[in-house]
């Protein structure tokens, strides 16, 4: 096995001129008078934050806050994998994993790497297919078996705690399924959902109440998981093509639930488009599209044997019509093995991103938990 070279990020001038051009040439679609968000991402907003690109976004002073975070490359198994590792100074650290989701990248954590490091081991990941690792669409629980070989046989920790969300929490938990062994525990904030497998007539009424909250939601919002799942490749070619339509499908799931013209409030809008280029920049839309379809057809191992990894939940705020996520589903799903349960008052599906400081608390109090 090769040993990770270090990797800095040095995107070449042409390519910057080309997105400004494709940018300064968008064909705007129209769209019904008093929409809002309602039916996906709102075009008014989407031209200043377009003109923002143009004009104000400067990409070198991200390129360079990304190449301090600690960039290393290896290929694993013939899969190129990308990841931030940030060891830490103090003896007592416990190695962490840090995972995304989509639409979202490695670029979640950028706010908490450096103050975890004080107490972590910190590692962060591109999953497979997005960001700078390779093209190489995985099911999540080949992503799981990958990162505990890069955790443990690559980097050297014999164990360690996972975190994520999103698509980070069924890498966590698929991780517990399979390698229980190598994990200390597991943080995140979300537990997989209610669905066709699940039989509702044990559920407890908070559990039903959310049950038809996350219904409602796959019904308002959730068109995405079955087109990326079923046809990535269709959607793909317009993705890889316009910057603009890139910006507005990954926006229609960072602000149109819910949080609406809000969200460069909540993220930053330079973060907003830094996200978004490193969709663009890396080619990476129409691979990480096909994530969905690699786990439609291997769905992952998230439930089956309690293997006692203790598991700390933060529950996402509820977008608006949506229900908190409550404790009963938690322990269904992880096997009654949550030992720490909190909700977070205003983060919601991305927290590391939007409340840094209350995801870093969280984490640390649950290692403290595990150590005590």
């Amino acid at each position: 096995m090769t040993n990770p070279a270090a990797f800095e990020i040095a995107i070449p001038e042409s390519q910057l001129a080309d997105l400004k051009y494709r940018l300064q040439h968008t064909r705007w679609p129209d769209q019904p008078a008093d929409a809002g968000w309602s039916i996906g991402t709102n075009v008014d907003y989407l031209k200043r934050l377009t003109d923002y690109w143009i004009n104000g976004y400067d990409w070198r002073k991200a390129e360079a806050s990304i190449n301090a975070l600690g960039n290393f490359k290896i290929n694993l198994d013939g899969v190129d994998l990308h990841f931030v590792h940030r060891p830490s100074t103090n003896p007592n650290a416990v190695p962490l994993l840090l995972l995304h989701g989509w639409p979202d990248s490695f670029y979640r954590y950028h706010g908490v790497i450096e103050a975890l490091s004080k107490d972590f081991h910190v590692v962060v990941p591109s999953i497979p297919g997005t960001g700078f690792s390779g093209r190489t669409a995985l099911a999540m629980d080949q992503v799981a078996d990958l990162f505990a070989d890069l955790m443990t046989k690559t980097l050297g920790y014999e164990k360690f705690i996972a975190a994520g969300g999103d698509g980070g929490s069924i890498i966590s938990m698929s991780l517990s399924q399979r390698h229980p062994e190598v994990l200390l525990g597991y943080h995140v904030t979300d537990v997989g959902y209610p669905d066709h497998t699940t039989d509702f007539s044990v559920l407890t009424p908070p559990e039903q109440a959310y049950a038809g909250a996350i219904q409602q939601w796959f019904f308002t919002h959730g068109a995405f998981n079955l087109i990326h799942a079923t046809k990535p490749q269709s959607l793909a070619f317009a993705m890889n093509d316009s910057p603009v339509g890139l910006a507005a499908w990954i926006l229609s799931f960072m602000a149109g639930m819910g949080v609406g013209d809000e969200v460069d409030a909540r993220f930053g809008r330079d973060e907003l488009i830094t996200n978004i280029m490193i969709y663009w920049l890396t080619e990476t839309a129409a691979s990480s599209f096909r994530i969905y379809s690699e786990n439609a057809m291997q769905p992952p191992t998230i439930k089956g044997t309690n293997t006692g990894v203790p598991v700390a939940v933060a529950t996402e705020a509820p977008i608006p019509g949506g229900v908190r996520l409550p404790r009963e589903w938690a322990d269904r799903q992880t096997g009654g093995n949550v030992v720490q349960f909190h909700d977070m008052e205003t983060a919601g599906h991305f927290a590391a991103w939007e409340d840094p400081e209350f995801f870093a608390r969280d984490l640390r109090e649950f290692a403290a938990l595990l150590k005590s």
